[in-house]
């Protein structure tokens, strides 16, 4: 057995490719279009994961309202450094929802709501400010 991918509806392509690849920065690696069934396929992964663990964005044509699916639970993606990943993030006007207090997970939401977890490299980083006073914002 092998993990193939995770898909998320997604309501936004411009948006969603805008959170993804130009803010979170997964990579484009291939897109369906299905006239008959009406929808866009399109795989995102992580530079160098590449056909090994991808995110697949499903669009669908005809308009539709997604609830949020907290049962879904999250994607999670491993960073080189959560503070500066965060305030990349921040100064994109990406909302930190959980912040990285303990220098080792945040969480923030896509466009449609999706939780996205980031967890620092090699456990976690000293604590500093102003993440580790920083309070939660909405839901994560």
């Amino acid at each position: 057995m092998k993990y193939l991918h995770t898909m998320v509806r997604i309501t936004d392509i411009d948006a969603s490719l805008d959170f993804y690849c130009d803010k979170l920065g997964l990579v484009e690696v291939r897109r369906r279009e299905s006239p008959q069934g009406r929808f866009t396929l399109i795989f995102l992964a992580a530079p160098g994961q590449e056909g090994i663990a991808e995110l697949e964005l499903t669009y669908n044509w005809d308009p539709e309202t997604y609830g949020e699916g907290r049962n879904f639970g999250h994607l999670a993606f491993r960073v080189d450094d959560i503070y500066a990943t965060c305030q990349k993030l921040m100064d994109a006007g990406i909302t930190i929802n959980r912040p990285p207090r303990d220098g080792h997970m945040a969480f923030v939401r896509s466009p449609d709501n999706i939780s996205i977890e980031l967890l620092q490299r090699d456990g976690s980083l000293p604590a500093q400010e102003p993440w580790a006073s920083m309070p939660n914002t909405g839901k994560w």
